[in-house]
């Protein structure tokens, strides 16, 4: 099927509604997905041009309904087993700590995708003896997403490499290699509280709760600067004390203008709320 024909003012109009209300961007460099996507979920709606579709998404979807079956089409939810790995045991030492010091420690993966960041973590966590003692949110606007990380089921692309000998005996212990994919264990999968939050609905993102770290990886590059600083602004509000925020190694929040600290450790650099 061949996508329905996008004006220039069509696609600035449909971009720009599809930006106002889930904060995602779409920049000429993307047009011709942005086109395929849309025209593909237009299609299946029965209409005829892409401005009958701006028109329902504007006018006739008082629920969001439509805008939700739209971001699904558009979000890629392209990540994998232990991605970004040293970030990811920075973390980890950070929230075994708080644990052990406080009793309890309390870890975010914002725009978690398909789920596979968040069971690294923990992994990652029952390695270090405390995974009974983190409680770990995980959270992405798309429905569809979310359905398919508490499945569990992913493909053999899901782990890229074998992992490091020192964590092969978790990963086996959690995840089973099938011929066809992995299946990753229900218990790791239940420890994991799920949640389908819009990163930019103050009030959803807010009743998560503070937290003692927040991962929020390869995620601002789909976001216009305005909407990246209002992301960034309302996760650090929810840092605990001492709290740090990991974004995707090539992603920096130097051009945000925000009241953070950037800290290293091991080689990794991470953010903290700025001492007053």
């Amino acid at each position: 099927m061949d996508p329905l024909p996008l004006s220039p003012q069509v696609f600035s109009l449909l971009a720009g509604l599809v930006e106002e209300r889930t904060g995602l961007h779409h920049g000429l460099d993307r047009r011709d997905l942005f086109a395929e996507r849309v025209s593909t979920r237009a299609v299946e709606r029965g209409l005829d041009t892409l401005l009958d579709y701006y028109y329902v998404l504007r006018y006739d979807d008082p629920d969001g309904a439509e805008m939700q079956h739209l971001v699904e089409a558009l979000v890629i939810h392209e990540t994998y087993l232990l991605r970004e790995l040293d970030q990811l045991e920075v973390a980890a030492d950070l929230l075994a700590e708080r644990a052990r010091a406080a009793g309890s420690a309390r870890a975010w993966s914002a725009a978690c995708a398909t789920g596979e960041e968040p069971l690294s973590l923990a992994m990652l966590l029952d390695a270090r003896g405390v995974l009974d003692r983190v409680e770990l949110v995980a959270s992405d606007v798309s429905g569809r997403a979310l359905a398919r990380a508490q499945e569990g089921r992913y493909g053999p692309r899901a782990l890229r490499a074998p992992p490091p000998p020192p964590l092969e005996p978790w990963v086996d212990r959690w995840v089973e290699r099938r011929p066809d994919g992995l299946v990753v264990r229900r218990e790791l999968i239940e420890r994991v509280r799920w949640r389908r939050v819009n990163l930019l609905d103050d009030a959803a993102r807010r009743a998560l709760g503070a937290f003692d770290a927040v991962l929020c990886r390869n995620v601002l590059i789909y976001f216009a600067d305005d909407a990246a600083r209002r992301v960034v602004q309302g996760i650090v509000e929810q840092l605990a004390p001492g709290g740090a925020l990991f974004v995707g190694v090539s992603e920096s929040l130097v051009r945000l203008r925000l009241p953070l600290e950037c800290v290293e450790r091991g080689g990794v650099f991470h953010y903290r709320r700025a001492r007053p």
